[in-house]
């Protein structure tokens, strides 16, 4: 919307007016406005207030002069504008046409280019197929598929491969026929030395078997064993092989076990041990058992024979009487067993001791000694199948150590009940 502007018209003066501006300040000189109607409108004010309603008049002019002139510039700037939107919204539509067109060209569905060109080389009949149809066609000997088959045959397919040729340790020319000659000829050796080995065994076992030094070795091999026994336990051992007892000139009794004080409550405890590694009558043995326990003090006697001269029934240990017969091969020696027995010796001297009102339940002894049997016998089972077989698997070996703890488990129950009776006969006391 366009502002009406009245044009200026210059009033009638008399003189020519000067106009001077200084800085913020406009002066001017001799200013007569002739204008009958403001002239009376001025004559109607106080005289005192007439230079104050020039003032405001003449500043209320040039006021809405200058206003006028701003007016007049921003319709100027609006209708330019105008011009340049309208003209810009054009070029824009025909630039978004023309995009529009060439989008459709290149992209469009069916039509456009770049459909086309994928359809030509990844459609059903592109070339892609086409090409990979040809080089995994099965049926063509020049294919991909085809030389491999080919190739792969050669190597693998039948007794004339080139792998059979390899793998044949039968043919001259492979690699495993020099493999198998050397194993064939490293086991006719080791025969060769395990045959030797045992031809020395033998010899060895026959010429110890005559001489005295047998039943020294076989002592041995007890003393190594119970002396880490007796050690566990806080017993003392004495090897009396050598030494006379009590009896004038008697040294039977291999070695004497003195029990732990601690447990016999200060009393001198002992349990004489014979070893025996050569063939001897049950009445025989309990004879020597007695003087052995007379010999040496003891109020147990225990005998171990080798594997070889043991007694029928008897294996791997057992209670006849006030003796505990126990049976130890010197060759594989099982410290199991002979641990077992002596362990059970111990609980039935400490079962002697006149001042403690100790009570051996016998069925539960009698049940303890089968269950150990019985673990025994598989342990035995095992060993032979190891020493048949050669190469024991670990899970075998597990098993031995889970029956050894059995067995000394089984030994332990057994002290176990005598330490419940004698808490109750303590306690009974005491009420």
């Amino acid at each position: 919307m366009e502002a009406n502007v009245v044009p200026l018209r210059p009033a009638r003066t008399l003189t020519r007016p000067e106009v001077r501006v200084d800085a913020d300040q406009v002066t001017i000189e001799h200013l007569v406005l002739a204008d009958a109607s403001l002239a009376t409108f001025v004559a109607g004010r106080p005289a005192d207030d007439r230079p104050v309603l020039v003032e405001r008049a003449l500043r209320i002019g040039l006021t809405a002069l200058q206003d006028a002139g701003v007016t007049v510039n921003v319709d100027v700037v609006r209708r330019e504008f105008e011009t340049l939107l309208s003209r810009t919204t054009a070029a824009n539509e025909r630039a978004a046409a023309a995009l529009d067109a060439l989008l459709r060209q290149n992209f469009a569905d069916g039509d456009g280019r770049l459909p086309r060109t994928l359809e030509r080389f990844l459609g059903d009949s592109g070339a892609l197929r086409a090409f990979v149809n040809e080089l995994f066609d099965e049926t063509k000997r020049d294919s991909a598929i085809g030389r491999m088959q080919l190739l792969l045959g050669r190597y693998f397919d039948g007794d004339a491969s080139r792998l059979a040729q390899l793998l044949d340790p039968t043919r001259m020319g492979s690699p495993l026929h020099q493999f198998r000659s050397e194993v064939s000829d490293g086991f006719a050796k080791l025969h060769e030395r395990l045959a030797a080995l045992e031809a020395a065994a033998v010899a060895r076992g026959t010429e110890r078997a005559r001489s005295a030094a047998k039943g020294a070795d076989f002592e041995d091999v007890v003393a190594a064993i119970l002396a880490d026994v007796a050690r566990g336990a806080g017993d003392l051992l004495d090897r009396t092989s050598l030494d006379a007892g009590s009896v004038l000139r008697s040294k039977k009794g291999d070695f004497v076990l003195t029990i732990d004080p601690r447990s016999t409550r200060g009393s001198d405890l002992k349990v004489v041990i014979e070893c025996k590694d050569r063939p001897m009558s049950a009445r025989a043995m309990r004879e020597e058992l007695r003087d052995a326990r007379e010999n040496r003090g003891a109020a147990i006697a225990m005998v171990v024979f080798s594997s070889q001269h043991a007694p029928a029934g008897i294996e791997p240990f057992t209670v006849i009487g006030e003796d505990v017969y126990c049976v130890l091969d010197p060759e594989v020696p099982e410290r199991a067993c002979l641990e077992a027995a002596v362990r059970l010796a111990r609980l039935l001297a400490l079962a002697t001791l006149r001042d403690s009102a100790v009570e051996v339940d016998a069925g539960a002894i009698s049940a303890a000694l089968c269950g150990i049997r019985e673990q025994v016998d598989q342990i035995r089972a095992m060993k032979t199948q190891l020493t048949s077989i050669g190469n024991a698997t670990k899970s075998v070996w597990s098993g031995l150590d889970r029956l050894k703890e059995s067995v000394l488990a089984r030994v332990a129950e057994i002290e176990a009940e005598l330490r419940v009776v004698d808490a109750a006969k303590e306690t009974g006391v005491r009420r």
